[in-house]
């Protein structure tokens, strides 16, 4: 994960065909060497670096021109163009590396005496940006990488729980319970490179939700650290003293302190798993059927719809989609369900939801086009890169509402997008699918694709713009599983409203009376 590209450089993406009509001739657009990107000179007072270096060792304070660029920011479509640009005016001052939970500690008090921001660093794939704070009113920024903190404290094989420290990798932490003989069952899109705080601090939610549950449902207990001390929450499975306070830390962002380790539940390692497509003839009728599972029941593990758009798109260059080379493409909508767990039970699953999607409309494709987006799954992000060299704009953006309101929110949003981004003379492709599902109501997530014009950050800015005007004037929620960062930061103060706002804003007082943790994000 080397900013400003996305995972491993040896295993690159390739240009879709499907997207290869849209790339513009407007010369190279790799951007500039992330070395040669010009950095302004660290601006922390040198008695803040000077405790910061006694309090860690010199060996985990730096100002390395290539921790700084690789601690920029977060990983959405403008984070990346502004640094292809050679735009590193968010770059942090320094780069910490606390080794324990005392040591995060001390660094909040150093940076609240010295009157220096803070913003809490796991895998930094936010994609809303929730890495780059309000530099007004302090005197630097460092940024605390947790890499160090990568142990797996503990685990109760009876409960069926596993104390983690939130430095960890995603991919790190699926090994070390591994090797116990379990999982915990979380894989966000960002797994090649997210960590277990930022799981927990942005509410993620991963591919298996459907029979795992969202990272906030797994989350047991947690440690935090504040500029004012530890707090550590959870003490049993569920209880009736007070107001469950997990909460207030989960999807907090960093802004009330840093998360440094989380008690989360884990499951036995499955021993079967089958993947497998259904055809469905419109969105609406394969929506239909994903909410008979959610509510009526057999639930899979894993369910996903995609609209007609995306199922079209990704089954034109299944490859380069990430979904197989042998995949045939198919009209309508592409539904992938997926069963995990002790044979027998999976298997009587599989069966009855086999029933029920029969009943409903579906047509059953076999396992391999499920098999092999299960397989694929991860390469999507490493599409974004050749994408963006041919001059091709692409972003994500996701929402979540009630059943009965899904249909209408998805019609606005992608008419607001086409509209927008048709207005600047780059008519876009907008897919969408649904990859969270619940009884109430399901997930909607949006991917973008336009010929870049000569300023694609305002181009996507203002698409983005009203797109989320759309999702507030639909009474759906600003985000599902992204967070709120500093791209959703108004409409989610206007989604709370002023009440609820006040109260967020008097907790971050009392546990960051100096305002330095990740201050501008969230709040």
């Amino acid at each position: 994960m080397r900013r400003p590209r996305w995972g491993d450089p040896a295993t690159p993406g390739r240009l879709p065909e499907a997207a290869a009509g849209l790339a513009t001739d407007r010369g190279d657009r790799t951007g500039v060497d992330p070395d040669e990107i010009t950095l302004a000179d660290p601006a922390v007072p040198s008695a803040a670096r000077s405790a910061l270096i006694e309090a860690l060792g010199a060996d985990h304070v730096t100002d390395d021109h290539r921790a700084r660029i690789d601690h920029t920011r977060g990983y959405s479509t403008p984070d990346i163009l502004a640094l292809r640009a050679g735009d590193g005016t968010d770059a942090p001052d320094l780069v910490v590396t606390p080794g324990s939970h005392d040591d995060v500690l001390r660094i909040l008090q150093i940076c609240a005496e010295h009157r220096v921001a803070v913003v809490p660093f796991t895998g930094g794939t936010s994609v809303v940006g929730g890495l780059a704070p309000d530099r007004a009113g302090f005197a630097g920024v460092v940024s605390v990488d947790l890499a160090r903190l990568d142990r797996l404290v503990d685990i109760d094989e009876v409960s069926r729980t596993a104390t983690l420290q939130a430095g960890l990798r995603g991919v790190q932490a699926e090994e070390l319970l591994r090797a116990k003989g379990f999982t915990l069952g979380h894989f966000p899109q960002s797994y090649e490179g997210a960590g277990l705080g930022g799981y927990a601090a942005t509410r993620s939610a991963g591919q298996s939700s459907a029979g795992y549950g969202r990272f906030d449902e797994m989350v047991e207990a947690l440690v935090v650290a504040t500029p004012r001390g530890t707090i550590e929450v959870g003490t049993a499975p569920r209880s009736a003293a007070g107001p469950d306070l997990r909460q207030l830390f989960l999807g907090s962002e960093g802004v009330l302190g840093i998360i440094t380790a989380v008690t989360v539940r884990i499951h036995p390692r499955p021993s079967h798993r089958v993947f497998e497509g259904w055809r469905f003839d419109d969105f609406d009728s394969g929506a239909a059927a994903l909410r008979a599972l959610v509510q009526d029941g057999p639930m899979p593990t894993v369910v996903r719809l995609s609209d007609e758009m995306e199922t079209a798109v990704n089954l034109a260059d299944p490859a380069a989609a990430g979904v197989g080379e042998d995949v045939a493409a198919i009209d309508g909508c592409l539904v992938v369900v997926g069963f995990e767990g002790e044979r027998t039970e999976a298997e009587i699953r599989r069966t009855a939801a086999t029933s029920v999607l029969e009943r409903l409309g579906g047509t059953a494709l076999g396992t391999g086009p499920g098999e092999a987006w299960r397989t694929g799954r991860f390469r999507g992000p490493y599409l974004r890169d050749p994408l963006l060299d041919a001059g091709v704009l692409v972003e994500t953006l996701e929402t979540v509402t009630y059943w009965s309101r899904l249909s209408d929110l998805r019609s606005a949003v992608t008419a607001a997008l086409t509209d927008t981004l048709t207005a600047a003379g780059t008519p876009p492709l907008v897919m969408c699918h649904i990859s969270h599902v619940y009884p109430a109501g399901a997930s909607l997530y949006f991917t973008v694709v336009a010929p870049q014009t000569d300023d694609p950050i305002a181009q996507w800015s203002a698409a983005k713009t009203a797109a989320n005007d759309a999702i507030r004037a639909a009474g759906a929620s600003i985000t599902h599983h992204h967070a709120v960062g500093r791209d959703h930061r108004v409409a989610y103060h206007a989604e709370i409203g002023d009440l609820a706002l006040e109260t967020l804003r008097a907790m971050k007082q009392t546990l960051d009376p100096t305002g330095v943790c990740n201050p501008g994000v969230l709040l």
